[in-house]
């Protein structure tokens, strides 16, 4: 990982989320200059041609360029301020062609935004094989240290454009391969499991997530009835519901989370030898959530916490990296694996019984140039496809390959959205598809149409030997035509009672928690009843305590509960993970120990982590020495932005500690007492399980917010940066669990 700038830097550039390449001067500039270039940690699509040839040109070559003004044309515009009129006072003229071009782009600058995974965040970066698929799957860019370029965007599945990143929601894993061989698009979840068995049940479930059509309210959630109504009566949906309330639903970032290609793909290697797998993205810093009440002061206080973290971290050279996985199992006949049904997608296999076996690393280094062209109009489909990996006949994945593909259509306008400069493959194309909307291709010859001898014969057809994708020749047994599905489909309640037996006790109590704040937001009590009776299925304790939230009687099981071995690799927690690009509040003021601040900002860098400064006013502390920058006030910053606290002392309280200008800081307190502001941050911090630590007296700080220094994921110590690497050992596990027994 690339490690901070030094302190030896301007503080601007130590730190990330500078808007542009260059600061700007206080006054508009008036000398012509061209456009800035993009900042260091940006890259765009690669420059290939509409039919995937590669054109050699620079990446600047198709963004904006000149240093005036002009009409989409190119004409360059003496004024943009003012309409064509009749006179200043009088009416505007029609044939102000500059006025109607521009509000006419402006007026269709929106496209229809995604029904589903419309709230996205995207980043370029590269894959790397392995070697280690060889003896499972042809596909050339999983060979032995091919460097495959890579898009990838993660979303939340229920909210529109503008709703908040930290709500709980399943997210949206895409990955896009530019493959030499083709497109491949990977397009997951973060949850292995689906609502649904079956495609034509997925209006349904998202018609019961999205906000009621009578109020367009609640945004970007499920608790609320209507979705409740669905899941507690159609309960195939338990499994991922289950999933929904725990802490997987609620991410600390992208970086941390898992990705899951939900389905099960058929592999096949040089020799026409076929397996069945499934996808894994493991993220290298582990898999971690926020606490619930973190997700929710987030949502208010920066609802653009996930994309957020996403850009700084690339820009800081904190990049993201998972590795590529595969469970691998039999092709038989039955397509199962120790009695579990592998084209149910509501079923996963433990990976106790089928290790995850790592063939390649994704690195996300670069963010995108432009939201809009890229991250909006990124088109991925489950059916790009390349030779060696292909579909089974999951009923919900066979729904997906024909619903991405209509979806493009209608969203990007037409059959040509491949043309796109962020979706134009990396291979050569030559489709033989002619015309429609938004065709940028310019195709020669006369005859696209096969066979033909006006083009000389060309396109040709492949063979295996050419790299040709062949569909694996699967044998179909005879049967009728009919709309029912396995019997083996109807076992809704094992696999959630396994997750819930995996999970360990602060998990647990997550989940009863989860499932007590949504249905109580329930109108109906019938269905808060029906739901109970649902949990009754899964385990006694969790419908018990739920029940007791909820004020209502405990209902008895309905189907005898299954004995389940508890799967370890599905709790998030009790292991050690790197702590690359976490955040660390660092509290002080002028009188603090400035000299300690900059020693533990500096080892705070040199731990591949950011160190955010936090004050009772900003601009700088130390403004006649060397100057420490300021980059959070007192009134300005919340806990939920670090994942642990620093404490160079008892700061002073600031002069705006008063309710009427902030009201964190509550009733008016004497000078001399800590800022109410400062013992917040603490005991926010403290309560969601944060490292907290100090020196310089801090302990006085910390005995005044309630907390004692002999806790877990506490640390005094004389120095600053002794502080920091006692931090760093309790950021390796994320939170101080232990701070808290659960109850169960």
């Amino acid at each position: 990982m690339t490690k901070q700038k030094a302190s030896s830097d301007t503080a601007e550039n130590e730190l990330p989320g500078k808007p542009g390449p260059r600061s700007p001067q206080l006054a508009e500039p008036t000398e012509p200059a061209g456009p800035l270039p993009p900042k260091s940690d940006q890259n765009g699509p690669e420059t290939v041609g509409p039919t995937g040839q590669a054109t050699g040109a620079d990446q600047a070559r198709v963004a904006q360029s000149g240093a005036y003004l002009t009409t989409a044309q190119g004409t360059r515009l003496p004024d943009s301020d003012h309409s064509l009129k009749a006179g200043a006072r009088g009416p505007v003229l029609l044939q102000d062609h500059h006025l109607r071009e521009k509000i006419t782009h402006f007026d269709h600058e929106r496209i229809p935004e995604r029904v589903v995974h419309a709230r996205g965040a995207a980043a370029h970066g590269v894959f790397r094989g392995y070697g280690t698929a060889g003896e499972v799957c042809k596909a050339a860019f999983l060979a032995k240290d091919v460097e495959t370029p890579v898009f990838v965007r993660f979303s939340t599945v229920l909210g529109s454009r503008g709703s908040a990143d930290t709500v709980r929601d399943t997210r949206g894993f895409a990955t896009k391969f530019y493959t030499d061989e083709g497109t491949f698009d990977l397009v997951g979840n973060n949850i292995p499991v689906f609502f649904i068995q079956d495609a034509v049940k997925f209006p349904d479930v998202i018609h019961a997530g999205k906000p009621h059509p009578d109020r367009e309210i609640p945004q970007a959630q499920s608790a609320h009835d209507t979705f409740w109504d669905f899941v507690s009566l159609h309960t195939e949906a338990t499994h991922h519901t289950l999933w929904n309330m725990s802490d997987r639903a609620i991410p600390r970032s992208f970086r941390m989370m898992e990705g899951f290609g939900v389905h099960t793909f058929r592999l096949v290697n040089a020799a026409d030898e076929s397996v069945l797998v499934k996808f894994h993205w493991k993220p290298r810093l582990g898999v971690h959530s926020l606490v619930w009440e973190e997700a929710q002061l987030i949502s208010g206080m920066d609802p653009d916490f996930h994309r957020r973290d996403l850009f700084d971290a690339i820009e800081s050279g904190a990049f993201p990296q998972w590795e590529l996985g595969i469970q691998v199992f039999p092709d038989t006949p039955e397509q199962t694996f120790e009695g579990i049904d592998l084209l149910d997608p509501t079923k996963i296999v433990p990976e106790e019984l089928a290790p995850v076996q790592p063939i390649g690393l994704m690195t996300l280094n670069a963010n995108t140039r432009n939201y809009f062209a890229e991250t909006e109009q990124v088109a991925f489909h489950p059916g790009h496809l390349v030779p060696g990996i292909d579909v089974t006949d999951d009923p919900l994945l066979a729904g997906r390959l024909f619903s991405y593909l209509d979806t493009q259509i209608s969203r990007l306008g037409g059959p040509n959205f491949g043309q796109i400069p962020i979706n134009r493959p990396h291979a050569p194309v030559n489709d033989m598809l002619r015309d429609g909307m938004h065709q940028s291709a310019v195709h020669t010859g006369v005859a696209p149409y096969r066979p033909n001898s006006l083009d000389g014969g060309c396109p040709f057809l492949a063979g295996a030997g050419e790299a040709a994708f062949v569909e694996t020749p699967v044998e179909v047994p005879a049967a009728s035509k009919v709309r029912e599905a396995s019997a083996s489909f109807s076992d809704h309640f094992s696999q959630p009672r396994l997750f819930w037996l995996s999970m360990t006790e602060p998990e647990r109590e997550h989940i009863i928690a989860a499932y007590t704040f949504e249905l109580n937001h329930c109108y109906e009590q019938a269905i808060k009843e029906r739901t109970l009776k649902v949990l009754a299925n899964i385990d006694p304790q969790l419908c018990e305590q739920v029940a007791t939230g909820l004020g209502l009687p405990v209902p008895a099981a309905t189907v005898p509960l299954v004995a389940a071995e508890p799967s370890p690799a599905l709790s998030q927690m009790g292991g050690t993970w790197p702590t690359d690009g976490r955040v660390v509040g660092v509290i002080a003021d002028p009188a603090s120990d400035l000299d300690g601040v900059r020693t533990a900002r500096q080892a705070v860098l040199d731990a591949g982590m950011v160190p955010l400064v936090i004050a009772p006013t900003g601009g700088a502390l130390d403004p006649d020495g060397e100057p420490i920058a300021v980059q959070r006030t007192f009134a300005t910053a919340r806990s939920v932005e670090f994942d642990a606290l620093l404490l160079a002392g008892v700061p002073q309280a600031g002069a705006d500690a008063y309710g009427a200008r902030d009201a964190k800081a509550g009733t008016a307190r004497p000078p001399e007492a800590p800022d109410p502001r400062v013992l917040l941050l603490l005991t926010e911090a403290y309560r969601h399980g944060k490292a907290v630590g100090g020196w310089n007296g801090a302990d006085r700080l910390l005995e005044a917010a309630g907390i004692t220094a002999d806790e877990p994921g506490i640390a005094v110590a004389g120095s600053g940066g002794a502080v920091v690497e006692a931090l760093k050992t309790a950021l390796g596990g994320h939170r101080a669990w232990d701070r808290f027994p659960a109850a169960l």
